[in-house]
């Protein structure tokens, strides 16, 4: 029987299966040792006196979040040149959300949101290009947030926190220093990508004069970066904003400065592709922030797992989104 021309290897579908099980395996496991180190009285105690208030507060700093977020990407197509409604971008931010918290990759919503731009901008390599440069400031406002917090522990308190604080300013600098010559000299961004023309030489020289241009007009609007860099830093305050809500509700003391720090670091280590969706690695990152301060580890385990649900609920938003424009 003749093979569909876009029929998956069954090599490949294999292999993603097995990645799929391991990511499971790592959340299921872990999730599995907290739990079984946890009192399960102390737990639902946490839950059962949790504010709804400062809950449904939680969910509007995280809507504020997602508009920030679709904000910053007008401003980096708007240095492309090019145009999309404000609404149709946090559109599309919204679709977006509910398939990073509902695929078993986060790639799934950048996908949504590259779909969504290619046509205005004319070409699916610019509307990627744009979308990994959002990341990119994303992931360099949230190191900075986290070294900020790390650094005013040590000064407020005199106590060093968890997180080396000299780690988070190095790890800044070193993407400051990785990212300055893709600005500075587009040219040796192209120059780095020429091995991959031995796949197809002119289709692959296409993409690099499409990336090229494209940090060349970041190059000449400086501004645009400048503005969504302190837009991702407010979005990781809000979202530090977020998770103080979180511990408000249930009364759990965990000082801002501290949630500062132990937020950014979460979402870096859900970002590493060794569970789904972060389930287990980020219940773990906070149990080993929180007991180092000295709190119970259902405190940890309660304050990442509502936020996570909340992030679910609120990314349920993007359902209704993605059904109208398919009616």
């Amino acid at each position: 029987m003749p093979t569909h021309p876009d029929a998956e290897p069954e090599g490949t579908r294999r292999r993603r299966l097995l990645v799929l099980v391991a990511k499971v395996a790592v959340s299921v496991g872990l999730l599995a040792l907290l739990i079984s180190q946890m009192d399960p009285t102390r737990f639902w105690a946490y839950a059962r006196t949790a504010s709804i208030g400062w809950l449904v507060a939680a969910l509007g700093l995280y809507f504020v979040v997602i508009a920030l977020n679709s904000w910053r990407w007008g401003l980096l197509l708007d240095a492309q040149h090019v145009s999309v409604p404000g609404p149709k971008l946090l559109a599309s931010y919204l679709v977006a959300t509910f398939f990073n918290n509902f695929l078993p990759s986060n790639i799934g919503g950048d996908v949504i949101r590259i779909k969504d731009t290619a046509g205005a901008t004319g070409s699916k390599t610019l509307a990627t290009t744009v979308v990994l440069i959002d990341r990119g400031i994303g992931l360099i406002g949230l190191v900075l947030v986290a070294a900020l917090g790390a650094t005013a522990i040590t000064r407020l308190s005199g106590t060093a926190a968890p997180v080396w604080p000299g780690f988070l300013w190095g790890a800044l600098v070193l993407a400051g220093v990785v990212a300055a010559p893709a600005l500075i000299a587009p040219e040796r961004v192209g120059k780095l990508l020429q091995p991959l023309r031995v796949f197809h030489p002119e289709w692959v020289d296409e993409r690099i004069s499409r990336i090229i241009d494209a940090l060349s007009r970041f190059r000449e609007r400086p501004q645009a970066l400048v503005a969504c860099l302190v837009g991702a830093v407010c979005v990781q305050a809000l979202l530090v904003g977020f998770y103080v809500a979180i511990t408000q509700s249930m009364h759990i003391p965990v000082p801002a400065w501290h949630l500062a720090v132990i937020v950014p670091v979460s979402f870096v280590v859900q970002m590493l592709p060794v569970s789904l969706n972060g389930f287990g690695v980020r219940e773990a990152t906070f149990a080993f922030y929180f007991t180092r301060l000295g709190l119970p580890l259902e405190s940890a385990i309660i304050v990442s797992f509502v936020g996570a649900v909340l992030i679910m609920v609120f990314s349920l938003s993007g359902v209704p989104v993605y059904l109208a424009r398919h009616s």
